[in-house]
C-alpha cells in the first residue's frame, strides 16, 4: 500500500498545475461598460484566464503602459509619438469601438432635446455663455422656455479621454478654444468643476440644477440624463446614435497603419461630429510569453465575436474595413 500510495504522489507531482492567468489593465472610462462585458464573457470561454481592468482614465492608462505596470492600457486619445517614444517596449494602438461624447445637462423646467451649435458649446465651456436663457441658446431652440439660471459647467478631474474627445472637437470648431486651451487629456479649464471619472460628472449633472457637461454616450443613457443635439459641419443638428458615430468613421479621413486617427467634426450630414474610436494599449512583447499568447486570442476574439455585443451598450463596432486591418496588427503581438 505504502508503494502505491508513493507512486501516486510521483505521479501527481510530475503532472504540471495549470494556474488561473491574470492580465492587469487599466486606462479608460469611456469604454469601461464594453470592456467589462468582454472580460466576463470571454472568462466564461476561458475559465483559467482572469482580466481585472481599472477604470482610472486614459492619462493614467498610459502611464501605466508606458512605465510596464500593466500588461495592457486603454485610452480614448491614441499615444502621441513622444509617449511611444517614451515606452519601455513597443505598443500598439488597437482600436476597439466606436462611442460619442454627448453634452448632458440638468436644466430645470426642460426635459426635452436642447440644440446646441459649436460656437454655444465652445462660448458655454470658456465661460462667454453663463445664463441659459442666453440668446445664443434661446436662439437656436424657438419654443423651448429657458430659465434665467447661471449654467454650472462639469468637466473631468482626472486625465481622461472623454475630454481629449471633448476638447479635440472644440479646437476643430473653435479658433479661440485651440488657442487658449488645446486638445488634450488634460486641459487647464477656464471654468467649472471636476467630477472623476465619467461616472463622477453623470452624477454631479444629475445632482446639480443648472448643469452641463460631456459625457460617454451609455453613461447619460444609464444614469437617464438628458443630452442634446448638436450642429454638424454639415449644418445638420444631430442627437449621439450609433448609426451617427458609424457615419463619422465612414467619412472620416483614411484609417493611418497605426489606427491614430481623429473622427470629431467629420464631415457629411449623417456624421454626428463628436465621435471617436478607442483604443486598447497594447505591448507587442511581453516579460511572459504566455501573457501575450492570450492578449493576442483576447484581441482576435473582440475583433470578432466581440463586435456582435457593442450596439446593446450605445457603442458602435469596428467598421469591416478597419476589423479586417486589426486582425493583421494582432499577429503582431508575440
Amino acid at each position: 500500500m505504502r508503494k502505491i500510495v508513493l507512486l501516486l504522489v510521483c505521479v501527481l507531482l510530475a503532472v504540471p498545475v495549470v494556474g488561473q492567468t491574470t492580465l492587469n489593465g487599466a486606462g479608460a472610462t469611456f469604454p469601461y461598460p464594453i470592456y467589462s462585458k468582454w472580460f466576463s464573457e470571454y472568462h466564461k470561454i476561458h475559465s483559467d484566464v482572469e482580466i481585472n481592468y481599472q477604470s482610472i482614465g486614459s492619462g493614467g492608462g498610459i502611464r501605466q503602459v508606458t512605465a510596464g505596470t500593466v500588461d495592457f492600457g486603454a485610452s480614448d486619445m491614441p499615444m502621441t509619438d513622444k509617449q511611444l517614444q517614451d515606452s519601455k517596449t513597443h505598443i500598439l494602438n488597437i482600436p476597439t469601438v466606436l462611442g460619442a461624447d454627448v453634452p448632458a445637462y440638468n436644466i430645470p423646467g426642460v426635459t426635452g432635446e436642447v440644440k446646441f451649435t459649436p460656437e454655444v458649446l465652445a462660448g458655454i465651456f470658456l465661460g462667454k455663455i453663463s445664463k441659459w436663457n442666453d440668446k445664443a441658446i434661446t436662439s437656436v431652440n424657438p419654443g423651448v422656455n429657458f430659465p434665467d439660471q447661471a449654467i454650472i459647467v462639469v468637466h473631468r478631474s482626472d486625465g481622461s479621454g472623454t475630454t481629449f474627445i471633448w476638447t479635440d472637437y472644440l479646437s476643430k470648431v473653435s479658433p479661440e478654444w485651440k488657442s487658449q486651451v488645446g486638445a488634450d487629456t488634460s486641459v487647464k479649464w477656464p471654468m467649472g468643476m471636476g467630477g472623476k471619472g465619467n461616472e463622477g460628472v453623470a452624477g454631479m449633472i444629475r445632482q446639480l440644477p443648472g448643469s452641463i457637461g460631456y459625457v460617454e454616450l451609455i453613461y447619460a443613457v444609464q444614469n437617464k440624463i438628458p443630452y442634446g443635439s448638436v450642429r454638424n459641419s454639415a449644418g445638420v443638428f444631430l442627437k449621439a446614435s450609433l448609426e451617427g458615430v458609424t457615419a463619422a468613421a465612414a467619412s472620416a479621413p483614411k484609417m493611418p497603419a497605426d489606427f491614430r486617427v481623429s473622427i470629431t467634426n467629420a464631415p457629411g450630414k449623417d456624421a454626428y461630429p463628436i465621435s471617436s474610436f478607442t483604443w486598447l494599449l497594447i505591448p507587442v512583447q511581453s516579460k511572459d510569453a504566455a501573457k501575450s499568447k492570450i492578449l493576442a486570442d483576447f484581441l482576435s476574439w473582440m475583433v470578432t465575436d466581440g463586435q456582435k455585443m457593442t450596439t446593446a451598450l450605445a457603442y458602435a463596432p469596428l467598421p469591416d474595413n478597419v476589423a479586417a486591418k486589426v486582425k493583421e496588427a494582432i499577429k503582431q503581438v508575440k
